[in-house]
């Protein structure tokens, strides 16, 4: 199949692109302009609800809500996304007076959400709906509506879903962020929740990668060189950490071994090695070990307590295979 002939600014494609993109920016400006204090009290009645965020919706709103649910339950609020239109097929068993609900629908006359706005006026459990339509039966019935700027949709039909689902999406985030910094949700909890991928790496403590106890390779200051070699190679670690009474004295590399070769088997761990090591705490983030090993031009860090005293190592090589790097 031959490629297309390469795009020019004035490729009609390219020319829809943009005035898409732009319309879209411009109606989630218009959205940041039309914020009222019901944001405010939407993100007060999330704060203090005792159960979950039930999030529903159909059709592209639908999927909206899927991404809205998940990124409030990613960032510290319990939340789940209930299918408008299994609610009423027994899924509304999966929502308790604890709860609160945010509905999402452009016209706010979706028949699929008459089964919960109903559930939720019988069971008093909190409504927060996203809509366009001040006047419809879902703003009416909330406790809190969120309305939705009137910009037109930008589809070549002006019908399908685009613009609205745009600022569905962002009025959505900006609810979640808002709670989100409310609750002071630090680095460490966002950890809890994406222990997997480049994010969990990136959030990864020294003290969950380091190694500590056996497996690290010790060397009292009085050990003979022989000894330390015999420690250096059985570990594969390509040095010797010097400790005295538990605490860190000195460290031992292939480059401290070269300078000290003209007698090098006639000395002792003390008089081979390089004082006053790099470290790093074992509550540092990884990512920082990792900056500043680069910095320092190092491949391995002694991790030390408060007190100096050691408690692990983390090398350059490990978190290059968590992912960090």
């Amino acid at each position: 199949m031959p490629l297309p002939a390469p795009a020019t600014d004035n490729t009609p494609a390219l020319a829809h692109g943009r005035e898409v993109l732009r319309a879209e920016a411009e109606s989630l400006t218009l959205l940041a302009e039309a914020l009222d204090t019901r944001f405010a009290q939407a993100v007060a009645m999330i704060l203090a609800t005792r159960g979950r965020l039930i999030v529903a919706g159909i059709g592209k709103s639908g999927h909206i809500g899927r991404k809205i649910a998940s990124t409030f339950a990613s960032t510290g609020t319990p939340a789940h996304f209930v299918h408008a239109a299994e609610a009423s097929h027994g899924d509304l068993g999966m929502i308790t007076p604890e709860d609160i609900c945010l509905l999402l629908s452009k016209s706010g006359e979706s028949t699929e959400l008459s089964a919960l706005i109903a559930y939720t006026r019988r069971f008093s459990v909190g409504l927060v709906s996203i809509t366009g339509n001040p006047e419809s039966t879902l703003a009416q019935k909330s406790d809190i509506a969120l309305i939705l700027p009137d910009a037109p949709e930008v589809c070549a039909i002006g019908m399908a879903p685009t613009t609205s689902t745009t600022m569905t999406l962002g009025l959505g985030d900006a609810l979640a962020v808002a709670v989100m910094r409310q609750r002071g949700f630090d680095p460490a909890r966002f950890h809890l929740f994406h222990p997997g991928g480049k994010l969990g790496a990136q959030l990864l403590r020294v003290g969950e990668l380091m190694y500590r106890g056996e497996a690290l390779p010790l060397v009292a200051e009085d050990q003979p060189m022989q000894d330390v070699l015999m420690r250096m190679t059985g570990t594969g670690y390509g040095l010797a950490i010097v400790v005295d009474d538990g605490r860190l004295t000195g460290i031992i590399t292939d480059g401290d071994l070269r300078r000290h070769l003209d007698g090098l088997m006639t000395r002792v761990a003390g008089d081979v090695a390089t004082r006053n090591p790099k470290t790093i705490g074992p509550d540092a983030l990884v990512s920082e070990a990792v900056a500043f090993m680069n910095s320092n031009k190092i491949t391995a860090l002694c991790v030390t307590d408060t007190g100096g005293g050691l408690v692990g190592m983390i090398r350059l090589h490990d978190c290059l295979r968590a992912g960090v790097i």
